[in-house]
């Protein structure tokens, strides 16, 4: 795995640069905090001053508890007198304790309170996000890139902000009651002990840049990995995998992945802790010798024992809170970086303003079907069309079947009649209004599908098929009419629950379907929907032919008045369609009726002898 674009050196503008473009997703994680947990936040913050005071406080009541006992001593007074000079003081240093004790779990309360709930509120943007984003995005690597990055490391990295920049304050109220003691003994000591640690600070914030870059850089890599682990662990890949014998390959793969992955993780660490040890042997260096001044002061008496006892204890606690202040804002530094990778995420635009009812649409006319005028598409990334001017215009009522060779543009066709794509060129038109003008919640409610590549939920089987229309998803009576259509009622008369019983096996007590079985499933969701438009993509891919005649004796009935889009290889299936769209490098290469196609002699016509000589 090469190293350059990690190892990219940048100028000193450009890390400037990068290091303030980082800080600005501090506002955004601190906003996503106060949404996800307003009363938690405040509890925060008020332990955060109350903790940014106390060191300081601490310091001083042992300073005078020092040196009212050596008063007592030095004026020859008795034990009981000595008591009553320092009590208070030991009673307020044990106040002290007992409060910084309590603050302590407040915090860690508040902490563990937050942590849960900004965890879910960014997976869930992230989830919500895509959902509103178009299907094209889905198609594109980019895009797996990006919401890999977006979902990697943003829960903790947001609620590392969150952690470091209440730290950070409290380290700087801390600093600013240390440094009044500080600066009021000496300035000069001041500036040598802050001094000292930023060198350390600049060597680690350079590391931080370096591991986002490379981070950022391997993401393909990270999600090989991921797909690995799903190919070797998943239900639905271990037949082939025990099969072909698969795993032990597969395995090494992912390992030679980790190992490049962890290579570079081990040489970036290694530098970075033998520069930070030798910047930090210089913060310690700096911190004794104030340490010895501070002791010949008190040899010399300028200075009480108390006060030797207050300088010690400040200026070790002084230079490690400005330490820690510097690595919070490193790591303030540091996630801020990653979260950039949630915010642009999260900034990717969704579908247009007019698909979620921006505008108001004009009339339509029910007696118009589905018109494409002069449409054209092309897939992002690619220099091919995938449609080219299409013309073409589906009746209300009318059925239409789309035959032709795998990639030749049937499914882009079905893609962007369902306002999943927008036409590249061109445009498409339903009942008269162009599908830019509909809503698409309310375009879609009048389209019910389903696809070849249908999805298996592991959920119940009554949820299976209600899941085609949500709003009846607890309509009972509406699942069972639709399995009826479906012919998938028999189905689940034959499971332990019916209707009730868990399909796939990923949960307790799930019961597994045959390919067939899981297909009249994907029927009856589609017809869930009293929907003005149809589209089957292979409907009958996976029955055999009793059940596919039974499916479609009674999609006959199902169909009528409503608009059918037909897409399928079997030539028994289309020929009951009305017309047939031969679709060949992306244009309609040939429409007709059944009979008319066979007469002409063409494409259809081959295809059709050479699927029928299969069965003589």
């Amino acid at each position: 795995m090469p190293a350059e674009p990690a190892e990219k050196q940048l100028t000193w503008r450009e890390r400037v640069q990068e290091f303030r473009g980082a800080l600005k997703n501090v506002p955004l994680a601190f906003r996503l905090l106060w949404e996800a947990d307003r009363a938690s936040t405040l509890a925060l913050a008020a332990v955060t001053v109350l903790g940014g005071v106390m060191p300081v406080c601490q310091a001083w009541v042992t300073q005078l508890i020092i040196d009212g006992v050596l008063e007592t001593v030095r004026s020859g007074g008795s034990a009981a007198e000595g008591l009553r000079r320092v009590g208070p003081f030991i009673a307020a240093e044990f106040g002290l304790i007992m409060l910084g004790a309590i603050n302590g779990q407040v915090r860690a309360l508040a902490d563990q309170l937050i942590n849960h709930r900004l965890g879910h509120l960014i997976n869930t943007r992230i989830i919500r996000k895509a959902l509103d984003l178009e299907a094209r995005h889905f198609e594109d690597a980019d895009f797996y890139d990006k919401m890999q990055n977006a979902r990697r490391q943003s829960e903790w990295r947001a609620m590392n902000v969150v952690r470091h920049c209440f730290l950070l304050a409290q380290n700087a109220l801390t600093l600013l009651s240390f440094a009044a003691v500080v600066i009021a003994f000496n300035p000069w000591i001041a500036l040598v002990l802050f001094g000292a640690t930023i060198p350390a600070f600049v060597v680690q914030c350079h590391y931080s840049a370096l591991k986002f870059r490379l981070d950022h850089w391997r993401t393909p890599e990270t999600r090989s990995m991921a797909y690995l682990e799903q190919v070797l662990t998943l239900d639905t890949h271990v037949k082939e995998v025990k099969l072909f014998g698969l795993g032990e390959t597969l395995l090494a793969r992912y390992s030679k992945i980790f190992r490049g992955i962890f290579e570079e993780d081990a040489r970036l660490a290694r530098s970075t802790s033998v520069k930070s040890l030798l910047w930090g042997l210089l913060a310690t260096a700096t911190y004794y010798g104030a340490y010895v001044w501070i002791v010949r002061e008190a040899l010399a008496g300028a200075i009480t024992v108390g006060q030797m006892t207050l300088y010690v204890a400040v200026f070790s606690q002084s230079q490690g809170t400005f330490n820690g202040l510097l690595d919070n804002l490193r790591h303030l530094y540091e996630d801020g970086l990653f979260l950039s990778n949630l915010f642009s995420f999260l900034a990717l635009g969704g579908e247009p303003a007019a698909a979620t009812g921006g505008r108001a649409r004009p009339r339509t006319d029910a007696a118009r079907g589905i018109e494409l005028e002069g449409v054209w598409f092309q897939y992002p990334g690619r220099s091919d069309w995938a449609l080219q001017g299409i013309d073409l215009a589906v009746a209300s009522g009318e059925k239409l079947a789309l035959v032709g060779d795998n990639g030749a543009g049937k499914t882009t066709l079905i893609k962007l009649l369902t306002r999943l794509y927008e036409p590249t060129r061109g445009r498409i038109l339903f009942r008269g209004v162009d599908l830019k003008d509909w809503d698409a919640d309310e375009l879609r409610e009048k389209v019910g599908a389903i696809f070849q590549d249908f999805v298996r939920y592991h959920l119940p089987f009554g949820e299976n098929i209600g899941l085609g229309s949500v709003r009846h998803l607890a309509d009972a009576e509406r699942i069972e009419a639709s399995a009826r259509k479906a012919g998938a009622d028999a189905v689940a008369a034959a499971l332990p629950k019916g209707y009730g019983t868990m399909l796939g096996r990923w949960f307790d007590s799930g019961h597994e379907l045959s390919g067939g079985q899981w297909q009249k499933v994907a029927l009856a969701r589609a017809f869930m929907r009293e929907a003005d438009v149809l589209i089957l993509d292979e409907p009958t891919a996976s029955l055999d032919a009793k059940a596919e005649y039974e499916v479609f004796q009674r999609f006959q009935e199902l169909a009528e008045n409503r608009i059918v889009l037909l897409v399928s290889h079997r030539f028994s299936t289309v020929r009951m369609a009305d017309r047939i769209a031969v679709v060949q490098g992306g244009k309609i290469a040939e429409l007709g009726s059944h009979r008319e196609l066979l007469a002409r002699g063409g494409t259809y016509a081959k295809l059709f002898e050479l699927q029928a000589q299969g069965y003589r």
